[in-house]
């Protein structure tokens, strides 16, 4: 990868799902600070669970950041409601120009469940999260990007065989340092949202609509925190949340984004390859 220059996103409309905190939280701040409208999605919208974080508390530090954002209570399971957030993002803003597909099924028992005891109800669950309804964000906001000249769609996914550029796939990792990955919904849900990018990309890009897949790693979101907290694990082989909140600015803002779109890429290597400061979310033109 060669470092593209980085393009102003002033007045720029991104609508980022899952943004009460993690990732999603992280990568809004980042946008603020570089000047962009922020349309927040997220489903906690009162204190006081188990993980902190709510889509008010979110959208008030943007606005300490000096940006201007709309905060929408979103159940993600939910058709209708993915609709009635697409529609306050035009009503507020007047469209998207970027989408950012953060959110996923990660809390919850099933978590933790090995695949003989997952309920098809839990499976379904983390498929219509993870993967349906980026599919449908993408139907609603394509057509009001391209009547605006073009957008980017950015999916957070998580590991995959194209990320390591083998040409056979690796065998599926049971755990990161004792950190479990024996998930089946969420990581075939997951899956399914990188081959969907990748084959959605080439139509879209038709329409200028670069779509990118980003797999962060094992990131010390909150959630990895607590499970840490409660099994006595150790966090540090997780990457801070700047390193894929820093990648998803720049792909947001890179001046080329059909060199990326229908692909992969890891955040910690390729931050390393392009040379980019984690905690430098304003570079403009670097």
């Amino acid at each position: 990868m060669q470092r593209q220059s980085e393009l102003d996103l002033t007045g720029k409309v991104v609508l980022i799902t899952g943004a009460s905190r993690g990732i999603g939280r992280q990568a809004a701040r980042g946008f603020a600070r570089r000047g962009a409208k922020l349309v927040l999605a997220a489903r906690t919208v009162t204190p006081g669970g188990a993980l902190p974080g709510t889509v008010a508390e979110t959208l008030a530090q943007i606005e300490e950041l000096g940006a201007e954002g709309l905060a929408v209570p979103t159940d993600l399971a939910d058709e209708d409601a993915l609709g009635s957030l697409v529609e306050a993002a035009v009503q507020r803003f007047g469209g998207v120009d970027v989408l950012v597909n953060n959110a996923a099924a990660t809390a919850g028992d099933f978590w933790s469940t090995r695949f003989l005891d997952l309920t098809r109800a839990d499976w379904l669950y983390q498929f219509a999260v993870n993967v349906h309804a980026p599919f449908t964000l993408m139907q609603l906001v394509t057509p009001i990007m391209a009547a605006r000249g073009g957008g980017r769609i950015l999916n957070v996914t998580t590991g995959s065989g194209e990320v390591f550029r083998l040409p056979e796939e690796p065998p599926k990792l049971e755990k990161v340092g004792d950190f479990s990955l024996a998930v089946p919904g969420y990581y075939a849900s997951k899956r399914a949202l990188d081959r969907l990018g990748n084959v959605l990309a080439p139509e879209l890009a038709q329409l200028n609509i670069a779509v990118i897949g980003l797999m962060p790693g094992l990131v010390a979101t909150e959630i990895v925190e607590l499970r840490a907290r409660e099994s006595g694990l150790d966090t540090s082989v997780a990457v801070p949340m700047t390193v894929p909140a820093r990648m998803l600015t720049y792909f947001a803002a890179c001046a080329e984004p059909m060199e990326y779109t229908g692909r992969l890429f890891w955040a910690q290597r390729e931050l390393e390859a392009l040379a980019l400061d984690p905690d430098d979310a304003s570079a403009v033109g670097v």
